[in-house]
């Protein structure tokens, strides 16, 4: 978020009288119903989430992390419940929200005829940030992402871990408070998971909050200061990861999912 951005975010909070100290999400008896299904794809979710945290939900296919994801993003509107984001809502601070959070969506969203540098200008555009300003951060971005060598080539030509990592910049150009990302590591190889992990925790450090999804348990116990399990659109358990694996006695956080969530494939169409 370039300075101006971030002082109209800050005198926005002071407005509205947010306490700092409050959680930066609060989420209160979360729904969401479809028309046509017999069950809720989110039921009753709750969730605190502090400045700060690498928070990772977790869950099978179909559990309803994406739908929660997506209202929390704005995308999608919840049958009822409460949502706040620093304080904010949707319903009446939806600009201001959208400059406290940057989103990375499962699927890639990206123009693969365009070149890295031209989807970073398009994205760029759409948060406000033009000229030197956004030439300069793209490409600060792409050289700490390893990829400024390949900055004018087609994201087409691009591998699967080097198209995350140029979706993961175009999140994170305006400098948000919040960063959401939905399964960023999927069908990546071993190098570029690394790298994207290393970055998310370089991100953390330097104060932003991460709310993530992932089905990999090994990655969101060494990454994550808490998880939430939710299944069949409902919070299981919320905690530490070593403490819930200590708690419940299993050699692991993939043991534990398993034994909350049941050994059943979740096959989707």
């Amino acid at each position: 978020m370039c300075n101006s951005g971030r002082s109209r975010v800050q005198q926005a909070e002071n407005d509205q009288g947010v306490n700092p100290t409050e959680a930066l999400i609060d989420i209160q008896s979360l729904r969401k119903e479809y028309p046509g299904l017999a069950l809720p794809a989110v039921r009753d979710v709750s969730l605190s989430i502090q400045e700060g945290e690498i928070f990772g939900l977790l869950g099978p296919n179909g559990a309803g992390k994406t739908t929660t994801l997506s209202i929390l993003c704005g995308l999608k509107n919840p049958t009822s419940g409460h949502l706040a984001i620093s304080g904010f809502g949707y319903a009446g601070d939806r600009q201001v929200i959208q400059r406290l959070i940057g989103v990375v969506p499962q699927e890639i969203a990206l123009f693969p005829k365009l070149t890295a540098w031209e989807n970073l200008r398009f994205f760029g555009n759409m948060f406000g940030l033009t000229g030197a300003v956004l030439k300069a951060r793209a490409f600060e971005l792409l050289d700490q992402f390893g990829l400024a060598e390949f900055r004018d080539k087609q994201i087409g030509t691009f591998s699967g871990g080097m198209k995350r990592r140029v979706n993961l910049i175009a999140g994170i150009l305006h400098h948000p408070r919040i960063l959401f990302l939905d399964e960023p590591t999927v069908g990546v190889d071993v190098q570029s998971r690394n790298m994207i992990l290393n970055l998310l925790r370089g991100l953390n450090q330097q104060g932003m909050t991460i709310l993530y999804t992932s089905h990999h348990m090994e990655e969101a116990a060494d990454l994550c200061t808490r998880i939430a399990i939710i299944d069949h659109g409902t919070i299981i358990i919320t905690g530490h990861p070593a403490d819930l694996i200590r708690q419940h006695q299993v050699p692991n956080l993939e043991h534990l999912f398993l034994n909350l969530t049941g050994r059943n494939l979740r096959d989707e169409c």
